[in-house]
């Protein structure tokens, strides 16, 4: 059974390291939410050890510096890690073959910034591809903007590596938006080639647990789907934060009871403890 906690700190001291998800837990996009940076700092002072596991298609430097600027110290952290980072160091060692993509990137430069260090060629169009990279999706994507394209690799038969899974992202103003899983996965259930790399995928919980050791991990995400249920599956303990990506369906009812049915709903494991917000 799900225990409700009011504090990271009521239970954070039983574990030897606490694995953060950033959008939903940390910040909205564009700001931290009210609390975090405190909480992490009183984290750190209690000394506990701290990490980030992003489902962000960008590599693990680039989301350092990006919550750095956000007011969360980069000596918080004893690793930052991301789906692109774990798809980067796979292409770099030759777990991943294909050399010739095509990237989907959610802004112009994206794909030659997470491409640098390794002999790979970025393609102008699907068909003079190995394979397609979705590694982000422009702001204000919507899901129609890109049948087209999913035709067009459909044909070519290209395998799909998406370096983020989530499907929606939260950001400021109590809003969602589509991201790069909800693409991946309209290719995929059209009969689709697709690779995943980031939560809930076993590859990276275990990249995270090589270099913290430690055997009790404690992961706090706001996702059930990607947080949750990676965590579950890799037996870490979990914290589910209410005020993030599902935080909609929070605003009436016992936060108990709506959390039991949405895992119910969903075919999901529950979470060890569940919060409001990272406090």
């Amino acid at each position: 059974m799900t225990r409700a906690i009011k504090s990271i700190l009521d239970v954070a001291m039983e574990y030897d390291a606490i694995v953060l998800d950033q959008w939903g837990v940390l910040h909205n996009g564009s700001q931290p939410y009210p609390g975090a940076v405190t909480a992490l700092e009183a984290l750190r002072n209690a000394g506990a050890r701290l990490a980030v596991l992003s489902n962000s298609g960008k590599r693990a430097s680039v989301n350092e510096a990006r919550i750095a600027a956000m007011g969360f110290a980069p000596d918080l952290f004893d690793q930052v890690m991301t789906g692109g980072e774990a798809l980067w160091r796979d292409v770099r060692s030759g777990r991943v073959p294909e050399r010739r993509y095509f990237f989907v990137e959610r802004g112009n430069g994206d794909a030659e910034a997470w491409a640098d260090g390794l002999e790979i060629t970025i393609c102008d169009a699907p068909e003079e591809a190995d394979a397609i990279l979705i590694m982000g999706l422009p702001e204000n994507a919507a899901a129609g903007d890109w049948l087209d394209f999913l035709d067009r690799a459909m044909t070519a038969g290209m395998t799909v590596y998406c370096s983020n899974p989530d499907r929606a992202s939260p950001r400021e103003g109590n809003r969602n938006i589509l991201a790069p899983g909800a693409l991946a996965r309209t290719y995929k259930a059209n009969g689709g080639n697709v690779v995943f790399y980031g939560k809930p995928h076993r590859h990276v919980f275990a990249a995270v647990e090589h270099y913290l050791g430690g055997s009790r991990l404690l992961m706090v995400g706001d996702s059930l789907e990607h947080d949750i249920a990676g965590a579950h599956d890799s037996d870490w303990d979990s914290v589910f934060v209410q005020g993030g990506l599902l935080r909609r369906n929070f605003t009436e009812g016992d936060a108990s009871d709506v959390l039991a049915a949405l895992c119910h709903s969903g075919a999901l494991p529950t979470p060890t403890y569940q919060i409001e917000r990272l406090v």
